[in-house]
């Protein structure tokens, strides 16, 4: 710790931050653009300037940049010096000299950091009256919009994009005083992060073009705190609505799991909310088109309910308490999972894993702190793109501890990346062919997944000689694996990610034996697994047979199927089979899909934004969403809670709404101690702060005496929510409430989401009270747990056969964001890859089309030649809309298409 003195007040304070990033954890307001706590300090912008003093006896002192000094004992420093002052406010001057000053017309008015800090620094008038500088904006693709005139150079855009995201398509460009931030000519930008830009842009020059379709201003908005739904990491959003559509995603904090940062599928992929094809009321086929309303609903389910056995098919993308009614109401040994067997498997391989307590499960933030990587098998840019930017960030750890040497601080960015300029730290991937991270990887080893198992256990081997070791591996690859467990056994935070891509459990145990082996020569290894689905983790927890099972097994006169299309899961035979046994099949959905149309009774199911859940990650982390707004249509309910009126009702007793949410996960917990500790995710419903609710609605929150004028002149009573702490009004509390339960984030004088500063313990750091999310898998634990040792054979090419595997893609294998129209737009076409021996075997070239027939089903494919590819091994993407019902890995005949 440190003593400094800002404007003769003494303040104990952590050595090696900067100034101004300590100024700001001790609540004190001082401007600032260029600077990012995620990406550190260059110096660009001047707008931080404070005095600093030799000692408490200067009295002239010298102008400094804050972001550019180093906190140091006995440092005397002033803010509010005329001088700084005045400097602070000519500077920022100086920078809106070429603003067009179009605050009423601009997407960030009411929200702008530009506005925040012109204010702060007393620049309320301008004087500037000659013609301004002026640019042309680009098209950017169907993500962000481009107001190039906006601009302040503060350079956080490339900093962002090029320097922290990787990203390869935006730069900066100059000729003498014309600066412009934007691509070499119009077009899509590439990166999957590339949404960031709307909230780290501190003006309107990017900004967010999918709320352009419906605009409205922040403190217009209905918020409440969210967790993204489009993959298994459990970022951390915040949603919001008007006029009962969802508006935008923006990303909420959380230093555990996605930082300040999340992925464009995350952020853009919302509006299936909005979409047309929402469920809408209860159908009844074959009594009546449309039930009307709950009572009729109950009138006509009275024979199903009380009547005859049920079985319940549960859902990866439901919420834990959606599937635990549905558990509850058919009962234990009749709840299936709603994903096929070798998902299952794969799953309950990684749950088994991390439960454990032999390996250690790291938060994102860890992941960012590894010295070693080695990705076994997975695509994270495709399948967990924030686990991506998370390596992206690790592969620096190396140089930026070579750097610390020479006392060169950590948030010092611009002198770090002149020293350590291209070096990186050690990544090793292994996957079929090369993915996106490669560019940044140490070395790649390009094989099928059983050899990629293989290579691990070979590494395991390595590590420790009593793991065993692969049979009839060749001397290259062996060399390979000891250099690579060389590396791992030298590290200090040596990372193993794998995963479900692949669709290969052997992957998950040379995974697991390579972590334990490090565990054992006393190396604190973490081991990140990815599964498919944003609550894989948490319907695997309930430890319920597969829908495989329940398609060989049950014979039942109902079958209730939760918010799951079974034709993405299964071939498209097999579940019409299926179906075709049930008398009555119910099904609680919000979009309408295959199975949907299969309904005799078919339920509107609330998403996300409409309701309340809880949600395990990839990580084991619950963490709770809670409902944005109430839906037009009262017909639409949570999921769980029309489950547990059947529930009533089955019993006997009369439908009434549980009092609270809290009462479902407290017989959760009962029934399955697994969960233990997920009821303390967010406070409970009856949780008030000075008797006040938490308001979803800004202070500033406008028109809402008249949003519904056309329908009563008098205004209607605000929706309760029995559910939450939460108001959907802008009465309530007005302070920082819990993590769990940020709305958004808002302070005096700091408008837009830099205001997250004011909700931290220090800047950068955890939210106050700590953040959001509850571990439930426990480490340390005493386990008998050894070594795997089913390791598979060499992979073989089949003779008249071809073993095809799965790729995910960001846009696209994802069930609901497809339903977004600029998602829809970037998502990928069908294709079959190929590498070259077998493209030249079967004589296709890039772009012909290939008949693939895999069981009953047969596509007609575009060849895309990858030459990595090994021999006998082909791939096509995963889950794409016209490719559902593919059992993975598959095994194919392909065939060239005459034409």
């Amino acid at each position: 710790m440190a003593l400094i003195y800002i404007d003769k007040k003494p303040y104990e304070v952590k050595q090696g931050k900067n100034l101004l990033e300590t100024c700001l954890t001790l609540g004190l307001n001082l401007p600032y653009f260029c600077w990012h706590p995620a990406m550190g300090s260059v110096g660009a912008c001047r707008q931080c300037a404070v005095k600093l003093f030799k000692d408490e006896n200067d009295t002239s002192g010298r102008l400094v940049m804050a972001c550019m000094e180093g906190i140091r004992d006995n440092m005397y420093v002033s803010v509010d010096d005329p001088v700084a002052k005045d400097f602070r406010s000519q500077n920022v001057e100086w920078l809106m000299t070429n603003h067009p000053h179009d605050c009423a017309v601009c997407d960030e008015g009411g929200s702008c950091h530009l506005q925040d800090m012109t204010v702060m620094t007393g620049h309320a008038y301008r004087r500037f009256k000659f013609p301004k500088r002026t640019y042309k904006n680009q098209y950017l693709g169907p993500f962000i919009n481009h107001e190039m005139n906006r601009c302040i150079q503060c350079y956080r855009c490339v900093r962002f994009y090029k320097d922290y995201a990787g990203g390869k398509d935006l730069d900066v460009f100059a000729a003498h005083d014309h600066v412009y931030f934007g691509r070499e000519s119009d077009g899509v930008l590439e990166n999957e992060f590339s949404g960031n830009l709307a909230e780290i842009c501190p003006t309107g020059v990017f900004t967010d073009k999918t709320l352009k379709e419906h605009y409205t201003r922040k403190w217009d908005m209905t918020m409440a705190p969210s967790i993204c739904q489009h993959c298994s990491l459990g970022c951390n959003i915040i949603a919001g609505e008007r006029y009962g559509e969802l508006r935008q995603i923006t990303s909420r904090f959380n230093s555990e799991v996605n930082g300040y940062f999340i992925c464009d599928r995350g952020r853009f992929g919302y509006e299936f909310v909005n979409n047309v094809t929402r469920v809408q009321r209860p159908i009844v086929r074959g009594e009546m088109a449309d039930v009307g309303d709950k009572q009729n609903l109950f009138n006509s389910l009275a024979a199903v309910l009380l009547g005859g056995k049920m079985i319940g098919i549960g859902s990866p993308r439901a919420s834990l308490e959606a599937n635990f009614a549905l558990r509850q109401l058919v009962g234990k040994q009749h709840f299936y999972q709603g994903i096929p067997e070798n998902e299952t498997r794969l799953t309950h391989t990684v749950l088994e894993v991390l439960n454990c307590g032999r390996v250690h499960t790291p938060s994102l933030k860890e992941i960012e702190q590894a010295d070693v990587v080695l990705v076994l098998g997975e695509d994270p840019t495709n399948s967990a793109p924030r686990l991506a930017l998370a390596l992206r960030q690790a592969v620096r750890q190396k140089p930026l501890e070579d750097a610390a040497s020479i006392n060169i601080p950590t948030w010092h960015d611009a002198a770090l990346r002149e020293l350590i300029q291209d070096k990186k730290g050690e990544l090793f991937i292994a996957y079929p062919i090369e993915t996106k991270l490669d560019e940044v990887a140490t070395e790649t080893f390009h094989v099928a997944p059983d050899d990629i198992a293989r290579f691990g256990f070979a590494i395991a081997d390595y590590l420790n000689n009593t793991a065993p070791i692969p049979k009839g591996m060749n001397d290259q690859t062996l060399e390979i694996a000891k250099h690579v467990a060389d590396i791992l056994e030298k590290a200090e935070r040596p990372l193993i990610v794998s995963g479900t891509t692949l669709f290969n459990e052997d992957i998950i145990k040379a995974a697991y034996n390579i972590a334990l082996a490090l565990e054992m020569e006393h190396k604190k290894a973490g081991l990140c697994f990815v599964v498919p689905e944003c609550n894989s983790a948490g319907l695997g927890m309930m430890q319920a047979p597969s829908l495989t099972r329940a398609m060989e097994n049950e014979v039942a006169d109902t079958v209730i199927i939760l918010e799951n299309d079974l034709y993405r899961r299964s071939p498209k035979q097999d579940v019409d089979h299926f179906l075709s046994e049930f008398k009555n099949i119910i099904v609680l959905d919000h979009l309408h899909n295959e199975t949907t149309g299969k309904a005799t009774i078919l339920i509107p199911a609330a998403t996300f934004a409409e309701g309340e859940g809880t949600l395990i990650n990839n990580e084991g982390r619950a963490q709770r969403f809670f409902q944005v707004f109430m839906p037009k249509n009262q017909n639409i309910r949570e999921s769980w809670r029309w489950l547990d009126e059947f529930r009533q009702f089955r019993n006997g007793t009369k439908p009434e709404d549980l009092n609270e949410l809290d009462n479902l996960m407290e017989e959760l917990v009962t029934a399955m101690p697994q969960f233990s500790g997920v009821e303390t995710v967010a406070p409970p419903s009856d949780f008030r702060i000075n008797g006040q609710r938490i308001p979803r609605e800004p202070h500033r929150f406008s028109g809402r005496t008249s949003m519904l004028a056309n329908v009563a002149v008098s205004e209607p009573k605000p929706p309760e929510d029995t559910d939450s702490p939460f108001s959907f009004t802008m009465e309530g509390y007005r302070g920082i409430p819990p993590a769990p339960l940020i709305p958004f984030y808002w302070s005096p004088g700091w408008n837009s989401v830099q205001s997250i500063n004011k909700y931290q313990i220090e800047v950068g750091g955890p939210l106050h009270g700590g953040d959001p999310g509850v571990r439930l898998f426990r480490e340390g634990l005493v386990s008998k747990a050894g070594f795997q040792d089913n390791i598979p054979t060499a992979f073989k090419p089949h003779k008249g056969e071809t073993v095809i595997v799965s790729l995910p893609h960001i846009f696209g294998s994802d069930e609901l964001s497809v339903y977004s129209p600029s998602i829809t737009s970037r998502s990928a076409k069908p294709y079959i890859m190929l590498g070259r021996t077998d493209a030249e075997r079967l004589n296709v070239g890039e772009g012909e089309i290939l008949h693939v027939q895999i069981g009953g089903q047969g596509y007609d494919l575009p060849v895309v030649r990858k030459d990595a590819l090994p021999e006998g091994l082909a791939a096509m993407p995963y889950n794409l809309p016209s490719m559902h019902g593919i059992i993975w890995p598959a095994k194919g005949i392909l065939t060239k298409t005459i034409s």
